[in-house]
């Protein structure tokens, strides 16, 4: 079954609903959620959408008003959405070249409109993985830790 018939907006899903629908992919999943905790002290907030892109629950991550990316649940994975806007172009493209093939392609084929580069990010594996972290860190640079 998928995710915005398992959850209709009518209910919501918890944290816990979430790793279980997204099954294997839980660990990259609760490490992004940890990394944005320690990095930007943010708190996620759950949000309905009916977008037919991907219509559903997802999770949103913003920092003072900036969006840092949103989460969508999948069966074994989650996709995360990233959007480059014009201000952090120069930086991604500079750094492009250390991106996994996978996120290099996404890049290089997401047109930019709406005033960014929408990246539907798919997080399957650990180097997608911090490939999403150094893109978010373009986007919003992290605090600095205190030691």
């Amino acid at each position: 079954m998928n995710w915005s018939e398992l959850f209709n907006a009518d209910h919501q899903p918890s944290y816990e609903d979430i790793k279980e629908f997204i099954g294997q992919g839980e660990p990259f999943w609760s490490e992004l959620l940890s990394y944005l905790d320690i990095k930007y002290q943010v708190q996620p907030k759950m949000a309905y959408s009916k977008c037919s892109a991907q219509p559903g629950w997802n999770v949103k991550y913003q920092k003072s008003s900036k969006s840092l990316c949103t989460l969508y649940p999948m069966e074994g994975y989650y996709i995360a959405l990233v959007v480059i806007g014009a201000k952090e172009e120069e930086e991604a493209e500079m750094a492009l070249g250390t991106f996994t093939p996978y996120v290099q392609n996404l890049y290089r084929k997401t047109s930019f409109s709406c005033g960014g580069r929408w990246l539907m990010i798919e997080v399957r594996d650990k180097s997608v993985l911090d490939d999403i972290k150094n893109l978010i860190a373009i986007r919003v640079k992290p605090k600095k830790q205190r030691r």
